[in-house]
Formats: structure tokens, C-alpha cells, sequence
């Protein structure tokens, strides 16, 4: 029988399967940071881990737990560009065929990684369902191995490592902000906090412009959404993940939104003040408290997971210009 939940004797199990293969990164006290975000904030910064992202540990802990039959049957799955990228570099070092389904319009810095570790990417539809429709006919035609970004317990486990690495860092956290896209993330997060200390709040964070998560809590039922382009584009989210939902339910204490001139004012902040190439998806939870989504007090240590810096750098250049980016300029205008 399979798993049904993520617990944290599985994230303890991740970190000794993969501890040796991935950065265990810094956690970074960012004091000219407090005025501006109203706390004491500490930063996370998984741009630093291997891929550029925090996938590489959810998608690590997957492969090296598949049997030998099931990696030589090849490994497929469809990713906005952050997974795909992190299956990519598995693949690479297990020797295992690896195919991508990545959307037509994803940063060109993701597809580009990803062919770069020798995955065979396939650019296909940015709507999830089509995408995964794509998966499954490449399933039925190969019999590959679905490596899934967040519906996957293991995936989620890998994912929890993250929290079990600030806690020993800051053994006195008091709330561990995070984004939400489809969910596995911060999953394996709630998971490990709320497993191991209870009293640390888990906050989630989504781009308005899809919120499928937030809306679900809001009207008390796993709900869909029509989505909206974000710039955020690594945490689109029109509907909530099956797996993902009731731990999120159980273990996430908050779920805000935010603006897509807050993501851009935060990609900003992070540049200016902690010198990180935060991607907007990253930044939504640094969006959050400056918007004021989160109450904090002055001297509450709020960890911010930064969770990929994986976005085209001349992208970067325009938005450090106050130039349009996706639709989107610094003022807020459209």
C-alpha cells in the first residue's frame, strides 16, 4: 500500500538520503531589512542550492527512493522550469533518461538549464491540465516513471528538509514564511515544524493573481479558480493539489495574497538590501510583510524562504529599470 500523508519520520529519512548531495544552505540575519518588513528577519536562500531552487531536494529524494526497474523505465514529469530543472540534475547523476514538459512561455533560463543537465524537454501548453494530459500519453507510450512536483509524499518530504535545517539554525523561530504554488513545498514545511514544534507559525504566500489555495480557505472548501498571468510564474495555482490540500489545511496557519507591484517592489528589496537575485516567485513571502499581509512584532524572528533565483537576467535588467515586465510596471500601472 502507499503512502497517504508526508510525516516527519519521512523528512528525517530525506535528509539522510540525500544530505550528502545537496547545500545545506544559509540562513541569513538581514537587519537592514527589519525597518522596511516591521520584524527581525532571517533569509533562506535556496537560490543558492545546486539548481538555483529547492527542488533539487524534493526530486532527489524521489529518484534515489525508486527501485532500480522504475528509474530504468525513464523518469517524466511537466514543470514550470524550477522542477524540471531539479529532475534534470537527478537524472544526470543517476544516469537515468529524464523527459520534461515544461510551458511554451517558461523563462528561457529553465528550459535552457534543464536541456543544459540532459533532459529532453518537450514545450508544451502553459495550462496545467494539458500538460499533464501530455504526460500521460508519453506514460502510455514509454512506460516512464512520473516524477509528480508536488502531488508526490516523498517529493514533499525532501521539501521539509528545508524546515528542519532553519530550525537547527535558529532553534528559536518564531514564524517560517513561504510560497505556494502547488503546494509540496510548503507541505514538507508545516509538516516538519508542526511535527517538531508546534508553536512556530507556518504562513503561506500566493500571487493574487492565482490564488487557488487562498480562495479555498476563504470559502472553507477545496476550490478552483480562473488564474490570471503573474509574474510570479513559478507559483501559478488555479486549483489546489488533492495531496497537498488537507496537510495544508491541518498545518499552515495563514495563507495572504499579494499584489503584483508588491512581488516586484520585494524582488527589489531583496536586491538592494541582502544582494540576492530573488525570482518573483521567491519573492512573494518578502511581498507579504511589506504589504502588511502578516502581523508580526518588531522582535519576531520571521524566516522567509527564498525559494529559486531562476529567472532570465534580462529580465532582472527591466524590472531594476522600473521598465514593463510581464505586463507589470514598478508604479503598479498595467
Amino acid at each position: 500500500m502507499g503512502k497517504t500523508t508526508v510525516s516527519i519520520g519521512d523528512i528525517h529519512d530525506a535528509e539522510q538520503r540525500i544530505g550528502s548531495y545537496i547545500r545545506h544552505t544559509p540562513l541569513l540575519r538581514e537587519e537592514n531589512m527589519d525597518d522596511a518588513l516591521g520584524c527581525s528577519v532571517y533569509l533562506k536562500p535556496e537560490m543558492l542550492q545546486i539548481t538555483g531552487a529547492f527542488k533539487l531536494r524534493g526530486a532527489l529524494n524521489k529518484m534515489l527512493s525508486l527501485s532500480e526497474e522504475e528509474l530504468n523505465r525513464g523518469i517524466i514529469t511537466s514543470s514550470s522550469g524550477n522542477h524540471a530543472q531539479a529532475c534534470a540534475y537527478a537524472g544526470r547523476m543517476l544516469g537515468v533518461r529524464v523527459v520534461v514538459i515544461i510551458p511554451e512561455d517558461a523563462p528561457e533560463i529553465k528550459i535552457r538549464n534543464a536541456k543544459n543537465m540532459g533532459a529532453e524537454v518537450i514545450l508544451w501548453d502553459r495550462r496545467y491540465a494539458e500538460r499533464w494530459k501530455k504526460v500521460e500519453e508519453e506514460v502510455d507510450k514509454y512506460g516512464f516513471t512520473i516524477v509528480h512536483g508536488y502531488e508526490d509524499y516523498d517529493v514533499m518530504a525532501g521539501q521539509g528538509t528545508i524546515a528542519t535545517e532553519i530550525m537547527n539554525d535558529l532553534e528559536d523561530v518564531d514564524t517560517i514564511v513561504v510560497p505556494i504554488g502547488g503546494g509540496g513545498l510548503i507541505s514538507g514545511i508545516a509538516t516538519a515544524v508542526k511535527e517538531t514544534k508546534p508553536e512556530i507559525r507556518v504562513i503561506g504566500v500566493q500571487a493574487a493573481a492565482s490564488c487557488a489555495y487562498y480562495e479555498s480557505r476563504r470559502q472553507g472548501r477545496k476550490t478552483s479558480m480562473e488564474s490570471q498571468p503573474t509574474i510570479a510564474d513559478g507559483i501559478t495555482c488555479g486549483s489546489t493539489g488533492d495531496n497537498p490540500y488537507p496537510i495544508i489545511e491541518k498545518y499552515v496557519d495563514d495563507i495572504v495574497t499579494v499584489s503584483e507591484a508588491g512581488i516586484i517592489e520585494a524582488v527589489n528589496l531583496i536586491a538592494d538590501k541582502a544582494k540576492l537575485l530573488a525570482e518573483p516567485t521567491s519573492s512573494v513571502v518578502v511581498a507579504a510583510l511589506q504589504e502588511k499581509k502578516i502581523d508580526v512584532r518588531s522582535d519576531e524572528k520571521v524566516c522567509a524562504v527564498l525559494t529559486s533565483g531562476n529567472w532570465d537576467v534580462d529580465k532582472f535588467g527591466e524590472l531594476f529599470s522600473g521598465n514593463e515586465v510581464g505586463g507589470v510596471f514598478l508604479n503598479g500601472s498595467k
